[in-house]
C-alpha cells in the first residue's frame, strides 16, 4: 500500500504544467481569431479566398500541438548531450539563404528560404539553438562563470557570430537584438559577473557613439548614407514626414488603435484592415486586436502574455537541474522580448524592428517552433521541486 502511494505521488509529481497548458490554449485559440479576422480582406484579394492565411494557420497550429505534446514527453536533458552540435547546425543554417533558388528577397533583405513545399526563416531555428547551446555552455562552465574569458567573452560570442552572419547576410537586425537581449539575461541568470557587462557595455557605448558622431558628421548625405534604418528611425519621431512611405504603416497602426477606443469596434469590424494597414495579418495584427477589441482586449492580451511569462519564472526558478532552468529562462525570455518589441512597435514606442507577436502573427513554421519550445517548457515543468 506504501509503495503504491509513493507511486501515484511520484507520478503526480512528474505532471505538466496544467496553468501553463490552459493559458498557450488561450493564446494560440485567440491568435487564430484574430488571423482569421485580420487577414479576410487581403487574403480575398491576394487568393480570391477569404479563409486562406486562416486555414493555413489553423493547419500549422495542429502540427504545433501535435510537436507540442511530443516535446513535451521527451526529457529535456537529450538537449545537453548534443547542446554543441545543436548550437552549430542553428548556425549554418543561416548559410542557407546563399543558395541560389532557395533563398528568398524582400522588402530589401534576404531573410527567408523556400523549398517550395515549405517557406520559413532559418533565424527562428537559430534562436532555439541558441537557447539551447547556451544553456549547455553555461551549465558545463558554471563554476567559472566569473572568469572573464569563460563566463563573459565565450557566452557573448556564441551570440555574436549568428547575430553577425543574420545582420551581414540576411540584413536582419531585429533577429540580432532579440538574441542579443536573451543572451544576456541567461548570462545573468546563471551567475555571469555583473561588473563585466557594466564595463565592457560603457565601453561600446562610449566607442560606438564616438565613431557614429564622425561617421555623420563626416558623410555628405548622411539620411542617404545609413540607408532605411536611419529612415526608420526618422519615422519613429515623425512618421508623417513620410506619410505614403516609410511612416505609412505606423501611421495606418496608430489609427487603427486610435479607432478602436475602450471597447473597441467590434471583432471583424476593423477598418483598417481593408489594405491600409499593409499584411494586418502579419507584425501589425496588434493594431487590428486594438481597433476591433480596443483598450480592454489589449489589456486581456498583455494580461496573458503576463501570464505565461510567470509561469515560464516558475518553471525555471524550480527545475531541478541548472540547464532545465537556463533552457526555461531562455524560452520564457524569447516570448517576452518578442512580445514587448512587437507590442512597443505597433504603438510606435520604439522604432519599427519587424519582430512578429508571438501566438498571434500569422506564420506556420514560425508557430510550429513557437509550440515546440512551449513543449519543451512543458517537459521541463515536469521535473520541478514545486510551483
Amino acid at each position: 500500500m506504501q509503495n503504491k502511494t509513493k507511486s501515484v505521488n511520484k507520478e503526480k509529481k512528474k505532471q505538466v504544467d496544467f496553468y501553463l497548458i490552459i493559458i498557450i490554449l488561450i493564446l494560440l485559440a485567440f491568435g487564430i481569431v484574430m488571423v482569421l479576422s485580420a487577414s479576410a480582406p487581403s487574403a480575398l484579394a491576394e487568393t480570391g479566398n477569404s479563409y486562406t492565411y486562416f486555414i493555413s494557420q489553423l493547419q500549422y497550429a495542429v502540427l504545433g500541438l501535435i510537436v507540442m505534446w511530443f516535446l513535451s514527453r521527451l526529457d529535456y536533458n537529450i538537449y545537453k548531450k548534443f547542446y554543441k552540435l545543436i548550437y552549430a547546425f542553428s548556425v549554418l543554417i543561416l548559410f542557407l539563404v546563399l543558395i541560389p533558388g532557395i533563398g528568398s528577397t524582400g522588402g530589401g533583405a534576404t531573410r527567408w528560404v523556400d523549398f517550395g513545399f515549405v517557406s520559413f526563416q532559418p533565424s527562428e531555428i537559430t534562436k532555439i539553438g541558441l537557447i539551447i547551446g547556451l544553456a549547455g555552455y553555461l551549465t558545463e562552465y558554471k563554476d567559472q562563470l566569473k572568469n572573464f574569458k569563460k563566463g563573459f567573452v565565450i557566452p557573448l560570442a556564441m551570440a555574436g557570430v549568428p547575430i553577425l552572419i543574420a545582420f551581414t547576410i540576411q540584413n536582419h537586425l531585429s533577429v540580432g537584438i532579440v538574441m542579443g537581449l536573451i543572451t544576456v539575461i541567461m548570462m545573468v541568470i546563471a551567475g555571469s559577473k555583473l561588473l563585466h557587462f557594466i564595463v565592457t557595455g560603457s565601453l561600446a557605448l562610449g566607442l560606438g557613439g564616438t565613431a557614429l558622431g564622425i561617421y555623420l558628421s563626416t558623410a555628405g548625405d548622411a539620411a542617404s548614407e545609413l540607408g532605411f534604418r536611419l529612415g526608420r528611425i526618422l519615422n519613429f519621431f515623425d512618421p508623417w514626414q513620410d506619410a505614403t512611405g516609410v511612416g505609412w504603416q505606423t501611421i495606418q497602426g496608430l489609427y487603427a488603435i486610435g479607432s478602436g477606443g475602450i471597447f473597441g469596434v467590434g471583432l471583424g469590424e476593423s477598418k483598417q484592415k481593408y489594405l491600409y494597414v499593409s499584411e494586418p495579418q502579419n507584425d501589425f495584427i496588434f493594431a487590428i486586436l486594438a481597433e476591433e477589441l480596443g483598450f480592454v482586449g489589449c489589456v486581456i492580451v498583455i494580461i496573458l502574455f503576463s501570464l505565461f511569462i510567470w509561469r515560464g519564472i516558475l518553471i525555471a526558478m524550480h527545475s531541478k537541474d541548472m540547464f532545465g532552468s537556463l533552457l526555461a529562462t531562455g524560452i520564457t525570455s524569447l516570448v517576452m522580448i518578442q512580445a514587448a518589441l512587437n507590442i512597443a512597435v505597433v504603438t510606435n514606442s520604439i522604432p519599427n524592428t519587424g519582430i512578429s507577436l508571438p501566438f498571434f502573427s500569422a506564420g506556420g513554421t514560425a508557430l510550429i517552433l513557437l509550440l515546440g519550445m512551449c513543449g519543451i517548457l512543458l517537459n521541463i515543468s515536469k521535473n520541478k521541486e514545486k510551483v
